[in-house]
């Protein structure tokens, strides 16, 4: 009888935990719901209009604020400068710290600093990584015109690359291909972003791009693909893709495991293709809000058709995945940085 006694107490401990844990639970979503209610979030992205960033952060704000509880407006601005690292900065240390700002930009932003650069005023271990919606494969491509067949060309044939800044992503992974893999390649920077370099090399002003992600191709390239205008001529990271069977691979034409484990550090976090984020600080609750309320988008059946009509690709991954990618990155040991830097430099 004792026994049963200090059962039912057990049992009765139990469920006034739960009770009390679910009515926090509850109480958390209420204050979270309370707060985002009638409010703006806004989605700052760090690059041009009309690039696939742009794009994705606005099919996503179509549909996120439904999932938010409270149910909030979200709104797109750009913000432009030094490939991203404005915008990344703005949000790091002057936007409001309570979950009403979140920003996008490319995935070399957040290893500016690892990599040596000096514009960036932020730790990217820091920031609370909200999600991913675009695990990305990334390609470089040349123009019909310059004549180039096959990667082996490049290697005999100088070809004029388009580019941001000198420390942006298209540079860093144009450059990452010519010094670690030979490509003979002119890099010729100021331009606004992935779109302008597309409108350069449609008018002869341009030869190539590195950087241009599989789902920006067939959103905004896909006419100029089939028609042989544009041509895919190396896969920089990811597995080898069935639709690129016959196109050259960073990995296979590294000369080394070293050089490997370089263009790993370079190439690797294309995989982190469309990432977004909050500033530091943000409350836990709205920061769980937020992730959650993503992940429910990226499954969201009209998310999804408004994505497949934008020939968009999804493949999501959580906040909780960005941050260990961007943890790890971070841990690479330092003569394997050393030689990245060397690599993404002129």
């Amino acid at each position: 009888m004792r026994d049963m006694t200090r059962l039912n107490v057990y049992l009765l401990a139990a469920l006034i935990a739960a009770g009390s844990n679910a009515a926090s639970g509850i109480a958390e979503a209420d204050a979270v719901a309370d707060f985002y209610k009638g409010k703006t979030l806004s989605i700052v992205v760090g690059h041009q209009v009309g690039t696939g960033f742009d794009t994705y952060a606005r099919v996503l704000a179509r549909h996120m604020g439904r999932h938010i509880p409270g149910n909030p407006t979200l709104i797109v601005q750009g913000m432009l400068g030094a490939s991203g690292i404005t915008a990344a900065n703005w949000l790091y240390n002057v936007a409001p710290k309570d979950g009403t700002a979140i920003g996008a930009w490319v995935q070399t932003v957040p290893l500016d600093p690892l990599m040596g650069g000096t514009a960036s005023k932020f730790d990217a271990v820091q920031f609370n990584w909200i999600g991913n919606l675009e695990s990305s494969v990334a390609t470089c491509v040349v123009t019909a015109r310059t004549g180039v067949k096959s990667f082996g060309d490049l290697r005999v044939r100088e070809t004029l690359f388009g580019s941001t800044g000198g420390g942006g992503a298209l540079s860093q992974f144009t450059l990452a291909a010519k010094n670690l893999l030979g490509m003979r390649a002119k890099l010729v920077t100021g331009y606004q972003g992935a779109a302008s370099v597309g409108v350069a090399m449609q008018n002869g002003e341009l030869e190539g791009m590195c950087g241009a992600n599989t789902s920006f191709i067939s959103s905004f390239w896909a006419s100029e693909v089939a028609s042989g205008t544009f041509k895919v001529i190396l896969q920089l990271n990811g597995p080898k893709r069935a639709d690129l069977a016959g196109v050259a691979h960073a990995d296979e034409l590294a000369g080394s495991n070293e050089d490997r484990q370089v263009l790993d550090l370079v190439y690797g976090p294309l995989i982190l293709g469309r990432i977004y984020a909050a500033p530091p600080n943000v409350p836990a609750e709205r920061v769980k809000a937020l992730r959650d309320a993503f992940m429910a988008t990226a499954r969201d059946h009209q998310f999804l058709a408004d994505a497949e009509k934008t020939k968009l690709e999804i493949s999501p991954m959580t906040g909780e995945e960005v941050a260990a990618h961007f943890t790890r990155y971070h841990a690479t040991p330092k003569g394997l940085v050393e030689r990245a830097i060397k690599a993404v430099r002129e």
